[in-house]
């Protein structure tokens, strides 16, 4: 029997371990891809402390992934009709089950809201096989959709940005920019950095980056943004340097992207009336935060928006951004750190200590 190394987290805050895990049984429409490169993001640390619910541990963490085709269990075409080859590299959306179904498929068209949806590396376990991409192999099961990175193109710049720019693309969908708006970024880590970049590529007027360290807020003026200010500036200066260059009136559009309760009481501080908030840093319970729902929403006229996962397109626009792009903005300079699969629970704690911006895992040397 074939079997593929692989890293697995057992349980919350238990350490990491390196099992020995079988090859699946082909399947029509199932893949097998050898792992080229998986990234540790902020999920995987929240992962390790239980902060996220209906996780069946134990699993292989690494939710966004590239690989190689190593096994095509039946012919698979792409979504312009192309059949996939054995050797192509790929990536695919993470998200897998979600049904077409019930109703926030077919009504809401919110397929992110799925109560049926199933995420590699996260919602699948690792009794059930290689469902993460911490591993020599990934199968993917018939169904999970795929993409091929452009021959050419440097993998390395798509997983540079990874979830976080995925998820940065679904953000600034949420958000509705329109050139020569002025927004503000609250967050440097993954998720910011690349909302910065696609909020500059926007065709947005100014973009101000507000996070720490300050070696971040350096990285952040080079994917696009026009000012920085650190989190050791207090936040009413903050807020008047907002105003300061924007005529007093604040940002059209506010992107949270850090995380902290605080960042959310402060968007409603930074936006102009009539503006709008959009919320993509809190992925688990962090906390709460008082908001005053007659000044800082009702008299303001502010919209506020969630942003939840993500979907094909997401990925898609993802990978076409990172193919244009990719020699402009410093998506694969994110990459801090590779690791073996010996070396996971060291990504894990650069990661959460943010010595590193972006890990990668790189299970087959």
């Amino acid at each position: 029997m074939t079997t593929y190394r692989a890293v697995v987290m057992p349980a919350p805050h238990a350490p990491l371990e390196l099992r020995d895990i079988p090859a699946p049984e082909p399947k029509d429409g199932g893949v097998l891809l050898e792992v080229r490169f998986s990234e540790v993001c902020g999920t995987d640390v929240h992962l390790h402390h239980g902060k996220l619910s209906g996780v069946p541990y134990p699993i292989v963490p690494g939710h966004v992934s590239v690989g190689t085709i190593a096994e095509l269990a039946a012919p698979i075409d792409d979504i312009a009709g192309r059949p996939f080859r054995v050797g192509d590299t790929v990536t695919f959306l993470d998200v897998h089950g979600t049904c077409g179904r019930c109703y926030h498929c077919l009504v809401s068209k919110q397929t992110t809201r799925c109560p049926h949806r199933r995420v590699y590396g996260i919602t699948l376990s690792a009794n059930d096989g290689l469902l993460g991409g911490w591993a020599q192999a990934l199968w993917l099961k018939p169904g999970v959709h795929m993409l091929r990175l452009p021959d050419g193109m440097d993998p390395e710049c798509f997983i540079g940005g990874g979830c976080g720019l995925v998820t940065s693309m679904h953000a600034i969908e949420r958000a509705e920019l329109r050139f020569g708006q002025r927004v503000a970024v609250l967050g440097v880590g993954p998720v910011g950095q690349s909302a910065v970049a696609l909020a500059a590529l926007s065709g947005a007027d100014r973009v101000v980056a507000i996070g720490a360290p300050a070696s971040r807020l350096e990285f952040a003026m080079r994917m696009g943004a026009t000012d920085v200010l650190g989190l050791t500036v207090d936040p009413r200066d903050r807020v008047e340097h907002v105003r300061g260059i924007t005529g007093g009136h604040g940002v059209d559009v506010v992107i949270e992207a850090s995380g902290a309760p605080d960042a959310v009481a402060q968007a409603f501080d930074l936006v102009r009336d009539g503006g709008r908030i959009v919320i993509c840093g809190h992925y688990t319970d962090n906390g709460d935060v008082r908001i005053h729902p007659h000044w800082h929403i009702n008299r303001k006229h502010v919209e506020v928006r969630g942003v939840w996962g993500c979907d094909f397109s997401h990925f898609y626009g993802a990978v076409n951004a990172a193919v244009r792009f990719g020699s402009r903005v410093p998506w694969r300079e994110m990459i801090g750190g590779r690791y073996g699969l010996d070396g996971a629970a060291s990504a894990l704690r650069a990661v959460e200590e943010r010595t590193v911006t972006k890990a990668l895992i790189v299970p087959n040397g």
